[in-house]
């Protein structure tokens, strides 16, 4: 559905694209070359005019692809090319033509990634010619093929932000979703890293990150691959949090 104020702020954004075209300086007489532009102003119009673009449509839309590439000199025409394709978004918004880009189910993403996980660790071991590949056999590890399953979903992933300090202490957080304020963090069992030690390390995380300012949302993705964890559904439920402002989801994996 498009947003009540994205007729008013493109409008908006074609006036100033034309205030932009008025700060262009002719050539003297007999000077070839294209009309130039105040730098200034035109930096910041079409900054905001792409940024707009890019929050109504998605990176992938063939309006923001033909702003992009139409909007990389500070001539006149190049002002003229965005304001045609501000004013074709704003016709088509008028009349309910817009396709928008679809919402993401952050949710749905994070339990399948964490679900099929050990399918993947287990089809990286099965090289061609036995070639050399990554075994996850410790938690780095499960942080490395995780960050990069991550980026086929989302744009803005930060590994290992500070935390605000708990019980005297600070720590690191796995990932960051900057964009979806969502922590994702990992734990890999061991012999010396069962139910109690986990439990113990995910209560002080979920209490940790209820402060941090980026987190709306916390995901504790558990790797098992031993099975040293012998109710895995029950200490899941025990740290769930389905209700209120601060949701947390615990998956331990495989099922």
């Amino acid at each position: 559905m498009v947003p009540n104020n994205s007729l008013t702020k493109i409008e908006l954004l074609i006036k100033k694209g034309e205030g932009v075209l008025a700060t262009h300086t002719p050539n003297p007489p007999n000077v070839l070359g294209f009309p130039t532009l105040d730098g200034n102003a035109y930096a910041e119009w079409n900054g905001q005019a792409l940024n707009f673009l890019i929050n109504l449509l998605g990176r992938e839309h063939i309006y923001v692809k033909n702003f992009q590439d139409k909007g990389r000199a500070e001539y006149t025409s190049t002002v003229e090319s965005g304001l045609g394709i501000l004013r074709a978004v704003q016709d088509d918004l008028a009349q309910g033509d817009l396709e928008q880009p679809k919402s993401i189910d952050v949710s749905l993403i994070i339990e399948q990634l964490c679900t099929r996980f050990h399918l993947v660790a287990r089809q990286l071991r099965l090289r061609h010619d036995s070639r050399e590949t990554l075994s996850v056999t410790d938690e780095y590890d499960v942080q490395d093929l995780l960050h990069s399953l991550l980026w086929l979903y989302f744009e803005d992933v930060r590994a290992e932000e500070y935390t605000p300090s708990y019980a005297g202490k600070s720590s690191r957080m796995d990932f960051l979703l900057k964009r979806e304020s969502t922590v994702i963090e990992l734990k890999k069992t061991s012999p010396k890293l069962g139910i109690r030690e986990i439990s113990t390390q995910l209560i002080e995380d979920i209490e940790r990150y209820k402060s941090h300012p980026d987190c709306k949302a916390l995901y504790c993705f558990v790797y098992d691959p031993e099975g040293f964890i012998p109710n895995p559904r029950g200490l899941e439920a025990d740290l769930r949090r389905d209700t209120g402002a601060f949701p947390v989801h615990v998956y331990i994996r495989p099922l």
